[in-house]
């Protein structure tokens, strides 16, 4: 079911994004029809400013033909004489003024239909842009449509054998032994995926003889130092099953607490069995494997008191999410607890060469004492020699009864070292006292009497 969750889920979620791009087309669609429109109304505005340039210079030649009218109407008004002879001259002279009235208005309104098409023709050409980004917008459309559909009835299909294949397996897992051999599934691959070794970090289906009979753990999980953690699986989640399938509140939560009962139930079970007396060395505890968070997690909610009432049994709840850093906590803690053994054994080690020391100490003392002693008596016999024996020993010499000279023996004037460290020159007592105190700082126990036998030996040598 947490699969289905989560196809469900993804197909969602990829709906939504399609769902996000066609609004997105649609508003840029939206945007750039806007924009075509605002640019059909700014042409329309500079084909009015073009006509209205074209009717006022319409207007300026119409003008100029009146006044060219009304000029020849006065000068025949004129005198006949006068007008004969200026006329030729002043027609010439009004026809080169209309024709540059003419001109100049010809020059005005090319200027002001170039000036026009320079603003028209951005226009067109950003209006064109825009037609064609339209179309390409409204394609697209088409295309994500066309996609997102095909999408759809593919997500249906998918539900739909994801259904079927759910349903399967809820069907399979109602039988005990398919439950079974799920839950040993899941606990092995939890196992291997923390980078375990079958026969080497942990053994399937160990078997231990008991007057009662014969237990079977489904893992026994081999950890530093020789110890085992033994870890046994437990599916049973019919009244979870029916729960899901209870089409009121009230069976649902009727169903949920009898899940919860039969967890409780096999608690029950495991405590009883004691695995940790016949695989030994191992905690007082044995783990419950749950093969999913979400069957532990609805017992939890129906007997809040559930992790406390496995405790009380030393029975440890265990989830795929929690086996492993549960396995590493134990073995953390039985490495400490070695270490700790090591160190109380070191320290044992310790105050026994230090108070052997210290009684070597004073035999080495005794010794010096003693060689000073032997130095004494060697340069007392020397002067002796010298002030009684050779005296008369000489006198032969001087007779010639002897040809040979006798040596005289130097007398020794070095004494023997004494012991300068506090180590050796002190008492057992001391040496005691002061491993009392390392005791006392770091916390550790020793038997003293123990201690005491090795410090100071019945025959009263050092070691």
């Amino acid at each position: 079911m947490a699969t289905l969750t989560a196809a469900r889920d993804s197909a969602r979620a990829e709906r939504d994004a399609v769902r996000g791009e066609r609004d997105e087309l649609a508003q840029r669609h939206e945007q750039c029809t806007f924009e075509l429109r605002d640019a059909g109304a700014e042409m329309a505005r500079l084909e009015t400013q073009l006509a209205h340039a074209r009717s006022d210079a319409e207007e300026k030649l119409n003008l100029l033909r009146q006044e060219q009218q009304q000029l020849g109407q006065q000068f025949e008004r004129l005198s006949a004489a006068a007008l004969r002879q200026n006329r030729d001259e002043f027609l010439q002279l009004a026809a080169e003024r209309f024709k540059g009235s003419e001109d100049r208005a010809k020059s005005e309104l090319d200027q002001r239909r170039t000036a026009v098409e320079a603003l028209v023709k951005p226009l067109n050409e950003q209006l064109e842009k825009v037609t064609a980004h339209a179309q390409r917008l409204e394609k697209e459309r088409a295309e994500a449509y066309a996609a997102l559909r095909t999408q759809v009835e593919s997500m249906g299909q998918d539900a739909e054998k994801l259904r079927q294949e759910t349903q399967q397996l809820v069907t399979a897992l109602r039988a005990p032994q398919v439950r079974g051999r799920w839950g040993e599934i899941q606990l092995r691959r939890v196992v291997e995926v923390a980078g375990m070794l079958e026969h080497v970090d942990f053994t399937e289906q160990a078997m231990a003889e008991t007057a009662d009979g014969r237990l079977r753990p489904d893992l026994v999980v081999s950890l530093a130092g020789g110890k085992h953690v033994v870890v046994d699986a437990k599916v049973s989640f019919n009244g979870f099953l029916e729960a899901q399938e209870a089409r009121d509140d009230a069976t649902r939560n009727a169903r949920l607490a009898a899940h919860a009962r039969h967890v409780k139930s096999h608690i029950d079970a495991l405590a009883a069995k004691q695995y940790w007396e016949q695989f030994t060395p191992a905690p007082e505890f044995v783990v419950m494997f749950v093969p999913s968070e979400v069957f532990l997690h609805a017992a939890v909610e129906q007997t809040p008191t559930l992790y406390e009432y496995a405790f009380e049994r030393n029975v440890v709840l265990a989830t795929p999410a929690t086996l492993v850093a549960l396995l590493r906590t134990v073995a953390y803690t039985w490495r400490q607890e070695s270490l700790a053994q090591n160190a109380q054994h070191v320290l044992d080690l310790g105050r026994e060469l230090h108070a052997r020391l210290s009684t070597m100490g004073s035999h080495m003392g005794k010794l010096g004492r003693q060689l000073d002693n032997a130095v004494s008596a060697y340069n007392s016999t020397v002067s002796s020699l010298e002030s009684r024996v050779l005296v008369t020993a000489r006198k032969m010499a001087e007779l010639k009864v002897v040809d040979d000279e006798l040596e005289n023996a130097g007398q020794v004037e070095r004494t023997a070292r004494q012991l300068q460290a506090p180590e050796l020159i002190a008492s057992s007592d001391q040496s005691l006292m002061a491993l009392e105190r390392i005791d006392h700082r770091y916390g550790l126990d020793i038997d003293d009497s123990h201690n005491e036998q090795h410090a100071h030996p019945k025959d009263g040598t050092a070691g």
